[in-house]
């Protein structure tokens, strides 16, 4: 009896730890498409930043426009200028005599040498056909995977400095009349030939290393951090300020409300047009009321001077988003239990005490969070900096630089690494939000 017991209470235990995992199973195929979604729209892009911050990428630049780990070669230019150089050193064999003939013949040598080497490369080799038909027509080889080849690091090398050494070698020979055309030609496409030859354009953590010593960085990435701190830390305290207004009952409280949230409204490049327009030196109507009025000396130091740029950009950002910060504080002090607020006072607790002993504690988990998104956004200014100063007067930040070396340079590796370095410094000031406040979004310690 005792032993037919234990094995039905095995049987159970083991069917409930079967359910249990099969459960499990469920549980995690519904958040499957969640887990991916997250992976392929936050973390991919992150991930690809990453990997282009590892290479010389430039899209202005014809042999770095993408991403090359090994030494390839390009076969259209290669093939467009390898028998011009042939037949322009054969005839100038011919056409030359005494020691620059012998120099010439030399030259021709290592040409031959190195060509015959680079042909027998075997992915040279598979595609010489293909693409000397095509160029033989005129026309381009618009196939990337015919177009170019993989060569070994040796060949590479070898070539590119045997071709500066004809280029060198052929253009030091002063020579005139018959011979001088063909020789001026062979040494210039050789250059030709030299710069069909593509290097790795892999640096590792190059970009890194170069931002590590960049002045123009450490300026940006400063002047982010200064406008962060100062406008975050006005916009909470106005914030807080307007949410307690706004939570109190008096007449006309719905049209106030809507009133102060228009300038959050209004999109950032809207409002920071209309800025520059009212701040403007020769015809802004504020920046000449506030000199009529000697609040400023000049009405062209808002936005030319680098303490009247700074001043303007801080400024605006408060005016803007401080109303966004007071919605988000509204809801959490709209969530605290006013009978809490009567007990105390009964209690006899003034109004500072109640402040700070009811208000910001049970307030504290909607700070954080509105600090939190607050700052990842003013730390990612990008709109309000461009349409105003365009990141002149010492005003440039990570963002801006950023933009300006992605895009007006076309320095995509650069770019890619100043991204990579913004996501790190979101990804610290959200883990120090959290450490600091010490606290998480529902409030439990």
């Amino acid at each position: 009896m005792k032993a037919e017991l234990e094995v039905k209470n095995e049987v159970k235990y083991k069917n409930k730890k079967k359910n249990t995992l099969s459960e499990q199973r469920r549980a995690y195929l519904m958040i499957a498409p969640s887990i991916i979604i997250i992976v392929v729209v936050a973390l991919y892009p992150v991930f690809k930043s990453f990997w282009y911050s590892l290479f010389d990428l430039r899209l202005n630049h014809p042999t770095k426009d993408s991403t090359h780990l090994n030494y390839k070669i390009d076969l259209e230019r290669y093939f467009n200028n390898y028998d011009l150089v042939s037949g322009a050193l054969k005839r100038a064999v011919s056409e030359t005599t005494g020691e620059t003939k012998d120099k010439v013949m030399e030259a021709n040598k290592k040409f031959l040498d190195i060509s015959n080497t680079i042909l027998s490369e075997k992915e040279v080799a598979s595609k010489e056909k293909k693409v000397r038909e095509i160029v033989f027509k005129f026309q381009p080889v618009e196939n990337d995977k015919l177009k170019f080849a993989k060569i070994s690091k040796s060949t590479a090398e070898n070539a590119i400095q045997t071709y500066s050494d004809i280029m060198n070698s052929l253009s030091s020979l002063t020579i005139e009349g018959d011979g001088k055309k063909d020789i001026e030609k062979a040494a210039g496409l050789s250059e030709e030939l030299r710069d069909s030859i593509i290097k790795p354009n892999f640096v590792g953590f190059g970009n890194y290393k170069y931002y590590a010593k960049d002045k123009s960085f450490w300026s940006s990435l400063g002047n982010t951090f200064y406008f962060t701190l100062i406008s975050v830390a006005i916009e909470l305290t106005l914030g807080i300020l307007v949410a307690m207004i706004m939570n109190k009952t008096f007449k006309g409280r719905g049209v106030v409300r809507a009133a102060i949230l228009i300038p959050w409204a209004i999109p950032t490049v809207v409002s920071a047009k209309m800025w520059k327009f009212l701040l403007d030196g020769q015809f802004g109507i504020v920046a000449h009321l506030l000199q009529k009025f000697h609040l400023v000396n000049d009405a062209g130091w808002f936005l030319s001077t680098h303490s009247g740029a700074a001043f303007s950009i801080i400024s605006i950002d408060v005016w803007k988003t401080t109303p966004y910060m007071a919605l988000m504080l509204l809801a959490g002090l709209q969530s605290i239990d006013t009978t809490l607020y009567e007990a105390s006072a009964v209690d006899g607790a003034t109004k500072p005490q109640q402040f700070f002993k009811i208000t910001l504690p049970l307030l504290k988990p909607t700070i954080l969070v509105s600090l939190l998104f607050r700052t990842l956004d003013a730390f990612r200014m990008f709109d309000l900096v461009f349409v105003l100063t365009g990141g002149g007067k010492g005003t440039e930040t990570i963002s801006t630089y950023a933009y300006k070396t992605m895009f007006a340079q076309m320095e995509f590796g650069r770019g890619s690494t100043l991204s990579v370095i913004v996501f790190i410094c979101v990804a610290l000031i959200s883990i120090a939000y959290i450490k600091i406040l010490d606290t998480d979004i529902t409030g439990k310690r």
